[in-house]
């Protein structure tokens, strides 16, 4: 069988696109999203998703990590998703969608793609790090050797260590550039490494930062390693609302296989 598809990037988080609108693509299948996903392989992405129709928005979101399993909520990937959607003819400069954590509202003009994220109300301040949710969990830790220190260890012992267990978290390793700017890493589970950039990663640093009073801004850079992304939000008696997520989304390539 011949399976279409196109491949986007959103700073280095890049993903296998396939429109399922004809409901054409085996959804049971993670052996197939897997190999798809695999860089030796297949045709090598951090994830794979559908666009698929929507009843009451003008799409719906699914997403699988490169393991093959349907995950959380991706930032990045909604914003590929958005910039496909477009490229596709579905949405103009505005649109509404349906993804796994609920209704995300998003813009796009040219290559950069807004994208409202959830509120965030519960946010756990620990002593080395903090914990919060995004549509995907992460922990946020501060990390002053962040450019040469073994992640993919490190992360991996913390994503399968308690108490996170089975389930694991995502963990994000950050340093302080300015009262407005931080550097992030992140070991994303479902790919089991590092990626070279996170959106709901950036979002929980942001507001993880915000919350701990590292910055008092309420517009956030984030430089990761595939390039930079902003985060915006309003703080309200601790619930962070408005939560907008933006940066760069570009189809890379389209093929068959």
């Amino acid at each position: 069988m011949q399976q279409e598809f196109y491949k986007y990037q959103g700073t280095g988080n890049d993903f296998v696109m396939i429109d399922n609108r004809q409901q054409t693509f085996d959804k049971t299948d993670t052996k197939q999203v897997a190999f798809l996903c695999d860089r030796r392989f297949g045709i090598g992405a951090d994830g794979l998703i559908l666009l698929e129709n929507h009843k009451d928005y003008d799409f719906k979101m699914v997403y699988y990590n490169s393991d093959g399993n349907e995950s959380t909520m991706c930032g990045n990937g909604g914003r590929c998703l958005v910039a496909f959607a477009r490229d596709l003819g579905v949405i103009e400069g505005n649109t509404i969608f349906e993804a796994i954590d609920g209704v995300h509202h998003a813009s796009i003009e040219g290559d950069i793609v807004k994208l409202q994220m959830v509120d965030v109300n519960t946010i756990e301040q620990h002593e080395n790090h903090v914990f919060l949710d995004t549509g995907s969990p992460h922990h946020v830790e501060h990390k002053d050797n962040i450019e040469d220190f073994d992640i993919n260890t490190e992360g991996a012992k913390i994503r399968y260590g308690a108490p996170y267990n089975e389930e694991g978290s995502n963990v994000n390793f950050v340093k302080k550039v300015s009262n407005d700017t931080f550097t992030v890493r992140t070991y994303e589970r479902g790919v089991e490494g590092e990626t070279l950039s996170c959106g709901t990663g950036v979002t929980a640093v942001a507001i993880a930062m915000h919350a701990t009073k590292e910055t008092a801004n309420s517009l956030i850079n984030l430089n990761v390693r595939g390039g930079e992304l902003k985060v915006s939000f309003e703080e309200d008696n601790g619930v962070y609302k408005n939560v907008w997520l933006v940066g760069p989304a570009k189809h890379v390539f389209k093929g068959s296989i």
